[in-house]
């Protein structure tokens, strides 16, 4: 028989897969001895079995009502029971940690009846009826589907009535009419009374969380952080215990770092009087930890001391949520805790350094994509101007956008092509899109463990919280600054997430102090050299090569800075732009054999400085020159803008230009309705005479050039857009012909490797006999990408990726994540029957894959031997080749 709940006692953090993240580490601190009010989990397996059936489970409710009698037992109460009832909390709780998406109702238990009874045992009529009113709100929303605004808005009248600032000025009179006015809501929204039975609320509570599991927001945040949609929620039944029972209760949030810049102390907020519920929702500002200290400094000792505990256990910064019941400390949840890229970085150096974790560990604990974040720009401080407003610094980072004061308005506008600040008084699970869709978001209310701040961080993005000097009018869509300037919607603000300040306009950018070490290698902070060790771990324990997509010296030369081993794409058709576009047009338009080989010659040299400046800016490292890939008209002016000078000129009865005539007719004569399938690549240099023998020649001399001035010149020459091994093989021939001829020439040697680009799935699926004549593949992945799902990217990125995102139909864009089960598998298969034939095969990767983390660990599992990527993204993939190194590390654990 399946076996579908647990107590905490049989349970461990190891777990996760099956008793969620939360679930697990409850067991866990329950084996530790640390104060964990008990209860029981209800697992992953009986959500997904409800979930594929639309019924429960068989089984389970003997096994929850078993598991019930024996919490009644342990607590010596019995759930709702009229005297001193049993009052419990129901809380989702994933595998992969994913704060506020699904529900929690809290208080189960509680009726018309045993509230009365609650209050006489707590000595207070008022925390009996704020509990109730809390557990009328949360079911009545939860389970019943309620529109919560219904709730607030009952709630905010009856504060008006009373002028009260908050809900704690409300007494119990008022909070028992608050829960008749809930009741009633319930009735006439839902057609049915909230349940008096405690066994129905406890019952329906936990289907409806999982139900929660495919909420919008829930599978939106599943689809960004690409955790998968089958895992399913665990619940956490426990026993209540109460942070609202008067000024010696409370409820808070403790880090055992600081999760935005990972210095060492207990950081995090403390709200007395309160659920834990009210500190992450920031309907009431919380006070500093530190301030606990003052109010109760039993407790903060303890709390400080079961951190410490934690941490290092978990051997990480440990989020903790934590109530305090009339001086007696509990501890709620612990999980490893989010945090930004800085403290990723700073964390994971400390703790390496105090020997807790291992230099690998410490590297599988930073990411790629922190280490681009930390390169991005920002706010240049001189000329930042007067502050607008002043936060907590929550998710640092700059931002610059137009300020909306909803979800639909960002994500409306962000879709139009617009870069959006959110800003509310304080964000909740439902503003996940907006969220998503914005550049940063700012909120007049809340600290560093709010909604806001948790979720922000785990995205990466900008974030400042708590600007009690902004005052937030959404309704009239404006807010406030601190000196009385109006920001209305749409105006441009710049939100600067490290500092917690927000800037009235634009504000230019400067480069980050991490993308200053790059470049230089000056170690300016803690977080830089954090960087700095990580990426030198990464370089020793890597066996991916990491080259550079680049087609300039100065980019070269920016990209070795950088640590590129190498050039694995140099595009040779971005030397024919600009004033050189003119001699590619003479050659298109020459119409004899004399005319064209005098274009080709013209360009011959100036083809040749470039290929000298680039093996002189990589000397003795790889240089990949791919031959022209484009299909020439590329390089003619735009047919329509040629048809309208041509018909504007007949028509004001003058003879039109005869060059632009000559193009004209050149443009219809190569016009094709799918250029990118049509005459480019390897077919350009078998059908236009000169093409590859000019080009090998520059890159012959250029080798010459640099060999004569004591040199180290490694050029390889790459053929694009093969699909027949014939094609190579004439290709090959043309180009070995060139290189004898010039080293005959000139008394020097050239020995150039020849390979070919695999962008083509027959080339793929035919790579045994390519091999035969290639001596490297480089995958081209994005053209293999397009070729094997029949995909226009220029078209259909635009066109309909978004709705397959949403959909589910895409984790991800297969132009940003290898695709691996298609266009991986052609990957694999080019490998394998590439070095079956060709033992000593070079393969590497230069689509843009080549700088994506995730595809660069399928890119080290597969066996390549290098990735290349634009110059920016080479730490990046330096860092990612080092954590696939790692034994059994994926990408996905990375999260």
């Amino acid at each position: 028989m399946v076996r579908y709940v647990y107590d905490f006692q049989s349970g461990g953090r190891d777990m996760a897969g099956l008793l969620g993240g939360k679930g697990a580490n409850l067991a866990e601190m329950s084996r530790l001895g640390l104060p964990v009010p008990p209860g029981f989990i209800v697992s992953t397996e009986a959500c997904r079995a409800f979930l594929s059936t639309g019924e429960e489970p068989a089984g389970l409710s003997a096994e929850m009502s078993r598991h019930l009698s024996a919490l009644e037992t342990t607590t010596g109460r019995l759930l709702g029971q009229p005297d001193d009832p049993l009052l419990v909390s129901v809380r989702s709780g994933a595998r992969f940690s994913m704060p506020g998406m699904m529900e929690t109702v809290l208080d189960i238990g509680l009726n018309d009846e045993s509230v009365l009874g609650l209050a006489k045992v707590s000595g207070s009529e008022r925390f009996a009826w704020d509990s109730y009113r809390r557990l009328v709100q949360m079911y009545g929303t939860t389970v019943m589907g309620v529109d919560p605004a219904l709730f607030d808005e009952a709630m905010t009248s009856l504060k008006e009535a009373r002028d009260a600032s908050d809900d704690l000025r409300l007494d119990a009179g008022d909070l028992a009419w608050l829960v008749e006015t809930y009741k009633r809501l319930i009735r006439d929204e839902a057609g049915r009374d909230f349940p008096q039975s405690p066994a129905e609320q406890l019952h329906k509570a936990i289907l409806a969380v999982f139900r929660s599991w495919n909420a919008e927001r829930a599978r939106l945040y599943r689809r960004r952080e690409h955790i998968p949609d089958d895992l399913g929620t665990a619940v956490t039944v426990q026993r209540m215990v109460f942070g609202n029972l008067g000024p010696d209760s409370g409820s808070g949030v403790a880090f055992t770092r600081d999760p935005a810049t990972g210095r060492p102390g207990l950081y995090g907020d403390y709200l007395p009087n309160a659920q834990g519920e009210d500190v992450v929702s920031g309907v009431r500002d919380a006070v500093p930890l530190a301030e606990l200290e003052r109010l109760d400094a039993v407790s903060y000792r303890r709390l400080r001391d079961h951190a410490q505990t934690l941490e290092r256990h978990y051997r990480d910064l440990c989020d903790i949520e934590f109530t305090i019941e009339r001086g007696t400390l509990w501890i709620l949840q612990t999980r490893v805790g989010k945090r930004t890229a800085e403290a990723a970085f700073a964390i994971a150096a400390e703790l390496v350094e105090e020997g807790l974790i291992s230099a690998d560990e410490g590297l599988a604990r930073v990411s790629g994509d922190g280490l681009a974040r930390l390169m991005f720009p920002r706010f240049d401080s001189a000329a930042t101007g007067e502050p607008l407003a002043h936060g907590v610094p929550a998710s640092p980072g700059a931002a610059v956008g137009a300020v909306v004061f909803d979800s639909a308005e960002a994500v409306r506008r962000a879709a139009a092509g617009d870069k959006v600040v959110l800003v509310r008084e304080e964000t909740t699970p439902d503003d996940l899109p907006g969220m998503v869709a914005a550049q940063a978001v700012l909120t007049g209310r809340g600290g560093k463990t709010s909604h806001a701040a948790v979720v922000a961080r785990g995205m990466g993005k900008v974030c400042v919280c708590g600007a009690q000097d902004i005052a937030v009018n959404g309704e009239a869509r404006r807010f406030t600054g601190r000196d009385g300037t109006v920001i209305e919607e749409g105006t441009v603000i710049s939100v600067d997430g490290s500092a917690g300040v927000v800037y009235s306009g634009p504000v230019p950018l400067v480069a980050s102090a991490t993308m200053r070490y790059l470049e230089s290698g000056m170690q300016a902070d803690s977080v830089v050299c954090a960087v700095g060790r990580a990426l030198d771990h990464a370089d020793s324990v890597r066996r991916l090569e990491v080259r550079a997509n680049a087609d300039t010296p100065e980019d070269a030369a920016r990209a070795r800075r950088f640590g590129a081993q190498g050039i694995g794409l140099c595009r040779t058709e971005h030397m024919f732009l600009g004033e050189r576009r003119k001699l590619v047009e003479d050659m298109i338009l020459a119409r004899t054999e004399t005319g064209r080989d005098r274009a080709l010659a013209a360009l011959l040299p100036l083809q040749r400085k470039d290929f000298t400046g680039l093996l002189q800016a990589m000397d003795g490292l790889p240089v990949t020159i791919r031959l022209l890939d484009p299909p020439l008209h590329e390089f003619l002016p735009d047919r329509t803008a040629l048809a309208v000078r041509i018909a504007a000129a007949e028509a004001a009865g003058e003879q039109p230009d005869a060059h632009d005539v000559e193009l004209l007719e050149a443009v219809n004569r190569m016009h094709e309705e799918n250029p990118m399938l049509g005459l480019r690549g390897v077919r350009l240099g078998l059908v236009v005479p000169g093409l590859v023998t000019m080009q090998v020649r520059a890159i012959a001399e250029a080798v010459v050039e640099r060999t004569r001035a004591g040199g180290s010149p490694r050029a390889e020459i790459m053929v694009p857009l093969v699909g027949a091994v014939e094609e190579l093989r004439l290709a090959r021939e043309e180009v070995m012909r060139v290189l004898a001829e010039v080293g005959e020439e000139t008394g020097v040697p050239v020995r150039c490797p020849v390979g070919t680009m695999i962008e083509l799935p027959r080339a793929a699926l035919t790579a045994g006999r390519m091999a035969e004549e290639a001596e490297f593949f480089s995958f081209g992945t994005n053209d293999l990408t397009q070729t094997t799902w029949g995909f226009s990217r220029d078209d259909v990125e635009a066109a309909f990726f978004s709705a397959y995102l949403d959909k589910g139909v895409f984790a991800a864009s297969p132009f940003e994540t290898l695709d691996r089960e298609g266009v991986g598998r052609l990957v694999r298969i080019a490998v394998e029957e590439g070095r079956a034939a060709r033992p000593d095969l070079e393969t590497g990767i230069c689509g843009e894959h080549g700088g994506d983390p995730e595809s660069i660990h399928f890119f080290h599992a597969t066996g390549l031997d290098y990735v290349s990527c634009s110059p920016f993204r080479v730490p990046v993939a330096r860092l990612e080749s080092g954590r696939a190194a790692l034994t059994g590390m994926d990408a996905s654990d990375s999260r």
